[in-house]
């Protein structure tokens, strides 16, 4: 029996979310995630009925596999990569069901991501599997091709990579928004004593250019060196004409700065209390589909 249009249509719908919102947490990469997920249905497209017990299982099984493989090709990329390296944000205001809970939400942030960087390719897939998805371990033990046993050394050995760094401040929303404001006028304004009051004296300034845009080729560290550093790129990077506007990116309050309509960069911020610890700036062009403004509300 060949599977319907009607039935292949609500599988697709049914876990269409959940195989992208593994995949990007494992790749970083929004355009690439897309590949991943429309490429495994086609495999179960293709697939044997008799040998696909369970669509959801396939299709997790097929999705953590190439992400495993493009993660062991992108290490490569990446020692050959133009400056830092940050994830491809994502517009998600217009997409609530990416971030439905607070650790969902958590687990899309840049210091979540750039944690993961830490891992290898099985590490990362067992934590999120486990940690952010609730899979069972016998369930993931299937997905790998491996034992439970081996699963839970896995997830151990994570938990040992990752140490203090799991145990994160929770800054609440209203408090991300308000601080994201202020950084914003400050920045906007070129009040550079403004700025820095909003930042701690270890504040650290990464910028993601790709070799497309001029940026800082490694992190610039320092409160007074990231103010100057930031309001000298800002003036760089962005036209006269630029719109920057606040709107939620990767689950909390960003800047985003429209320029005829397109997005040209974002601005994220990682905070410690009610002070700036870390500022990512993405203007690689190729990082910004997700962020057009058909997608983005003020």
């Amino acid at each position: 029996m060949t599977k319907t249009n009607e039935e292949t249509a609500r599988i697709f719908q049914e876990y269409r979310v959940l195989l992208f919102s593994i995949a990007y947490r494992m790749l970083g990469e929004a355009s690439a995630a897309e590949d991943m997920v429309q490429e495994a249905f086609v495999r179960w497209l293709q697939a044997d009925e008799q040998a696909v017990e369970s669509p959801r299982a396939y299709l997790t099984t097929v999705v953590v596999r190439l992400c495993i493989d493009q993660l062991r090709s992108a290490r490569v990329r990446r020692e050959v990569y133009i400056g830092p390296w940050l994830p491809e944000p994502l517009a998600t205001e217009q997409h609530p069901e990416l971030v439905a809970t607070a650790e969902l939400a958590e687990s899309l942030s840049f210091a979540f991501l750039l944690m993961l960087e830490k891992l290898s390719p099985r590490e990362r897939a067992v934590l999120l599997l486990r940690e952010i998805f609730d899979y069972e371990y016998s369930e993931i033990a299937a997905i790998l091709g491996t034992h439970p046993a081996s699963c839970r050394q896995l997830l151990h050995r994570a938990h040992q990579r990752l140490g203090e760094e799991r145990r994160r401040f929770q800054v609440p929303h209203a408090q991300q928004e308000q601080l994201t404001a202020q950084f914003l006028r400050a920045t906007a304004e070129g009040d550079i004593e403004r700025l820095l009051g909003l930042l701690t004296d270890e504040a650290v300034f990464i910028a993601d250019g790709g070799g497309k845009v001029k940026a800082a080729l490694r992190p610039i560290q320092g409160a007074k060196r990231v103010a100057r550093g930031m309001l000298g790129a800002l003036r760089k990077w962005f036209p006269p004409d630029l719109q920057p506007l606040l709107a939620e990116v990767n689950g909390q309050p960003a800047i985003v700065g429209l320029a005829q309509g397109k997005a040209v960069g974002v601005v994220l911020l990682e905070l410690e209390g009610e002070r700036v610890k870390r500022i990512y700036g993405v203007v690689n062009p190729e990082k910004l589909h997700w962020l057009q403004e058909r997608q983005i509300r003020p």
